[in-house]
Formats: structure tokens, sequence, C-alpha cells
């Protein structure tokens, strides 16, 4: 899936800029820059021609650099990208502009390695890692490339995002900033392949189906295998079977991650040293990262990336932009609408506009202090950019939502000495993660009308009383439920729901036929795995019909439940094919056999001794505005 998003993404500016306009104004070289091992990494330079289009032929310029695994194509000095920059702005302005195919991939020489573990110690070297490579790249770019200023400023989506922040730690002086956008940091606990332990099964399936085979030696792109034909991913998923079909029908031991994978089900060394969040301290760049609310994939590794530079750089110039986008949504487009969800303007271009360009020519080229907040976060709901001191802000309290009898929700602690609420979990018959049909993992789905998950038994639906105000929930929710299984393991979903009043008016025009009157509009969605309730390095099976506790964290939201709306929680045990089975036997889930999947009968507890909650962060009405 993400090379197709980043191909999307230069496509997208293809038409702001054009081939002819880059030619025009910038000269294309290609070099092999030695890293400090001698592995050489394969680097393509765009320099603007001071003759044209230049009323000063002595200026320097600073220089943006994007290392990717994707390719820098096209290849060859006389074949330009149709577009340069995170937006066509900077074409415009007049950067250098560096691409780099990181170790390993496509014509860089040196082994890859997927999330790359950082080191924090260096003993010589041959002790490289993404952070090295950034270090060692920039002091031969400001030391060899003619008309440079000596200021670099990196960026990056996705995989991309990872190896900017990977870049910020133990940074080269020139490095004066940098945007992380939706970067990977943590594939087991929060980043596109695991939430929370559990398998993101038809994003990993497409992805490594494409960029998962082996490079032996230093290449061109080659054209890529057609992905495997999905017309309906539930019924694909479900009729595969157990996960290790996937390997014996298409991987064919031909995909190392996936077999990496396999064999490290929790959360081991393997996936330890490649949590990038430990290793982000003593920052100096001033960082700018990038998240959509929206973000399928890497919505943890924005918020988490924010929040660590935070927590372990006192003193860093460092911000949080957030926006109500899908996955790298704030590059191209207008970000104005999601599925059936509108945002009332043009939130990419403004975010193009007046954060990102004003964030990089202040520090790469001195141009006035544009004075960016500590947070820029887009409210959902009232659809409105907020400027924020702090994040999540100061004046967000904590309160808890209850699970009440009758399916009620409300802010009020249960009173009943005994109560819950139970269903039957069946793998074979697991809850679909969208009403209708789709070949993979969808970007609306993070928006996605929840009214086809009401009418089901095996999910447990509660709502509060139509609002008589506003309430706004900013900062992360954490769902703390008491729960018993009639197996030895199970998944946990919960999603926060923003119904809409019965009269809410379709809009106009309406090509689509769009219901919005009681529309159940998710705004966060996420899965546990119940065997990591204690510990995601020590997974535990539950012992049948004993009640348990299972707390998490969900990613943060910025959303306002409009007066006259209603707050919905509804809490299942699958979520498919988004996430994989769990076959509610404590078993290897990459091993399990088709026997092992077993139905369950889930119990929810909302006593007063038991009172299952979802924690939440409410806003002061009218504060921030």
């Amino acid at each position: 899936m993400k090379p197709i998003l980043i191909l999307s993404l230069f496509g997208a500016a293809c038409a702001a800029q054009g081939l002819d306009y880059i030619k025009a104004h910038y000269t294309k070289y290609e070099y092999r820059i030695a890293m400090r091992d001698g592995k050489k990494l394969f680097t393509s330079v765009y320099l603007p021609k001071d003759a044209v289009a230049r009323s000063d032929a002595s200026q320097k310029y600073p220089i943006m650099l994007d290392r990717t695994p994707y390719n820098v194509g096209p290849y060859g000095v006389d074949n330009y990208k149709a577009a340069l920059g995170p937006s066509e702005k900077f074409a415009k302005e007049g950067f250098i502009f560096v691409y780099q195919d990181v170790r390993g991939r496509y014509l860089s020489e040196g082994e890859f390695r997927d999330m790359t573990p950082h080191l924090d110690q260096k003993r010589g070297p041959q002790d490289v890692d993404e952070s090295s490579d950034t270090y060692d790249t920039i002091d031969w770019l400001i030391k060899n490339l003619p008309d440079n200023n000596g200021n670099v400023g990196m960026w990056g989506i996705s995989y991309p995002g990872f190896y900017t922040a990977a870049g910020i730690i133990d940074a080269h002086p020139a490095l004066k900033a940098a945007s992380p956008q939706a970067p990977i940091t943590d594939w087991f606990v929060g980043d596109d392949f695991h939430h929370n332990g559990a398998l993101y099964l038809p994003h990993m399936f497409r992805f490594f189906a494409g960029f998962g085979h082996p490079r032996p030696v230093p290449t061109v792109p080659q054209p890529a295998a057609a992905p495997a034909n999905l017309p309906d991913a539930y019924s694909f998923f479900l009729s595969l079977g157990p996960l290790s079909n996937i390997n014996e029908k298409h991987f064919k031991n031909d995909v190392a991650f996936w077999t990496q994978m396999t064999q490290h089900p929790d959360y081991d060394e393997f996936w330890q040293a490649r949590d990038l969040r430990r290793h982000l301290k003593n920052i100096k760049p001033a960082v700018m990262t990038v998240g959509g609310w929206f973000d399928a994939e890497d919505l943890f590794g924005a918020l988490n990336t924010y929040k660590e530079v935070e927590k372990n750089s006192p003193g860093a110039n460092n911000m949080l932009v957030m926006g109500p986008w899908f996955h790298g949504g704030w590059a191209r487009g207008d970000g104005d609408v999601l599925g059936a969800v509108r945002f009332g303007s043009k939130t990419s271009q403004f975010y193009r506009d007046e954060i990102e360009f004003p964030f990089f020519d202040h520090w790469l080229k001195g141009k006035p202090d544009p004075k960016l907040p500590e947070a820029y976060v887009f409210e959902t709901g009232t659809n409105q950019w907020r400027r924020e001191d702090a994040w999540p802000p100061r004046d967000a309290q904590p309160k808890s939502l209850y699970l009440h009898p009758d399916g009620k929700l409300s802010f009020e602690t249960p009173k009943e000495s005994a109560a819950f609420d139970e269903y039957i979990s069946d793998p074979s018959k697991p809850v679909p993660y969208i009403g209708g049909q789709a070949p993979g993992m969808t970007r609306e789905h993070m928006v996605e009308d929840q009214r086809f998950a009401s009418t089901r038994t095996d999910v447990l639906t509660y709502q509060t009383d139509e609002l008589t105000g506003d309430v706004t929930f900013s900062g992360p929710l954490a769902p703390s439920l008491f729960v018993s299984t009639s197996g030895t393991d199970s998944d946990w979903v919960v999603k926060l729901i923003d119904v809409y009043p019965e009269d809410y008016p379709n809009p106009d025009p309406n090509p689509l036929g769009l219901h919005m009157g009681g529309y159940q509009q998710l705004v966060r969605g996420e899965i546990f795995r119940g065997r990591y309730r204690n510990s995601f390095s020590k997974p535990e099976a539950f012992v049948p019909g004993k009640m348990e506790k299972v707390e998490y964290v969900m990613p943060d939201i910025d959303h306002c439940f409009r007066q006259g709306h209603r707050i919905m929680l509804q809490i299942q045990s699958s979520w498919f094919p988004l996430a994989d089975r769990n076959p509610q036997k404590f078993v290897d889930i990459y091993n399990a056999k088709a026997a092992d999947f077993v139905k369950a009968t889930e119990r929810v507890y909302r006593s007063a001794s038991a009172a299952s909650c979802v924690r939440v962060r409410v806003r002061t009405a009218g504060a921030g505005r």
C-alpha cells in the first residue's frame, strides 16, 4: 500500500509544478555518497539554476533532504521528477532538493533492514544505523554541493517519516529543521502492522506482497507484481483460514520480514530494538511532527514522536500538527472531506501554505518567525483550527464514560452491585470493520457509519441521551474494561462514535445519496489483544469465567460532540479483516490450526465494584477558541 501512496503523492504535486517547470529551474545530478563503513548510497540532487527566474545570482540555498526506501526515481541525470519538495511553494521559492535511496534499497549499497534498530553507542565505523547514515549524508552535502547556505531540512511521510525521525537523533549540526510526517515508530504496539499486538491483516498483506521481496544486488525499480485480486477482503481472508496459509499459499518463503514476524509473536527484543521512541532524546533541530486524525496507518507514530521528543528533550523547539486527514492527505488534495464526513474548509492547502512552508522558510532561510503554536490541531465536529500551547490542552479535564443498563452511557458511576452484558464471539463469523465490501483496508473506515454494527448481537452498544450542549474530547482515550471469557484468549475492540441527530441534513448536492440523519460516525476505534493485558512481552492466558481488567490507551482525538448529538460506545471482540482473528484459545496465533478457532462467551461488567468505562479528557466549553 505505501509504495502506491508515495507515488500518488508525487503525482498529486505534478499538476501543480510540472516537468517543464522543474527542468527550466533545476539541474539534476546523481551521486553515490560513501558512508563511514564504505557503503555508497545513491543520491539524486536538484540544484536551482540561478540564471533562470532568479533576481540574485549569488543567492545560496538551503538543502531539503528526503531519505526513502521507495526509490528516488526516475533514474538518470536527464530524467527529472515532475514535482520537488513537500509542496509547490518550495520549488518556486528555491531550495536544493536531495533524494536518497536508503541503505540496501534500489541503487544504494549495503543491507536493508526493516525499521533499522538504532545504536545509542557506536564503537567504530562498522556500527551504522539511520542516524549515522543521515549524518554522513548531510556532512557530504554541505561540503560538496555548490551554493548551499549550510542549513539542511528533512521531511518524509510514513516510512520516510521514520528516516526523518531517526535523522534528528545525534543530528548533524547543519540539520536545522525536520518534519517527521506520519512516522513509523513501533510496528508492534501501534503503527501499521500491529495494534496492541493484533495483526492488521490486509494492510500487512498488501504491503509486503510488493515491498517485502529481496533485492540481492543494487537495481532500479522492477515492475511490481500485481496484487492479489481481493474484490472482497472479508471473504478472501476468511477463506484463507489460519495465518500460516499466508506463507504457504502466497509469500512462498520469499518475504523475510513476514517470517521474522511469525518467529517473534510477542514484544521481545526483536520488536523493542525497532521502537524508535526510546531513542528520541536530546533533540537539537526544530521538529514539526505531522499526522492525521484519520490516518489508518501511522497515527500512533505521529502522536508518540511528538510526545517522546517533548518528554525527553526539554527546551527543544518541538511542535505538533494534526488535521482531519487520511495517511499523507495533508500533502495532496484539499482535505475538505473524507468519506461522508465534511470538514468545511481546504485543510490540506491551509497546512501546506500557512504551516509547513513558513516553518521551513524560517528555520532554513531566516525568514520572519511565523509564530507557530506548540500544537496546531483541527477540532472535528466544529471543524476549526485551534492553536494550543500544550498537547493535550491544559484545560482538558479527566472524566470517565461509564456503561449502564439498557445500553445507557453517562459520566455517572454505576450503582449496581453485580451486573454485566454478554455476547457470543464466533471466529467463523467475525464482526466486519465496514458495512460493505472492499479489497483491503480503506481510508474511509476511520469515519465509517457504524449503524451496521449496532444491529449485530455480538456487538455491545451504549449511548448517552441527546447532549444539551457541546462536549469536546481532547487527548487520548483509555478504555478500562472488566471482562471475562469462556475461552482462554480474546480481543477487545472499543469504538467511540458520534451519533448525528435524525434530522441532520444531507449534503447538497448529494451525488452519493447519503443519508446523514442518525449517522453513527466512528471517531476513534482500537483493538487490544487480551493476552497482553499485563505485558506485551509476556502473554497470559485467561482463566475461563474469571473476571480480569483490560486497560489500554487509544490514539488521541480532538472532537466536539455537538448539542443534539449523542456519544456512543461499541464493544466487540473481532474487527475483521482489519485485524486478524483471535482463535479465542491461548495458542501461537501465527501457527494456529483451524480447529483452534472456537466460539466464546464474552462478558463486560458494569457494576459499582467493576465499573467498565472509557477515560477521556473533556475541555472547558469555549476554551481555546
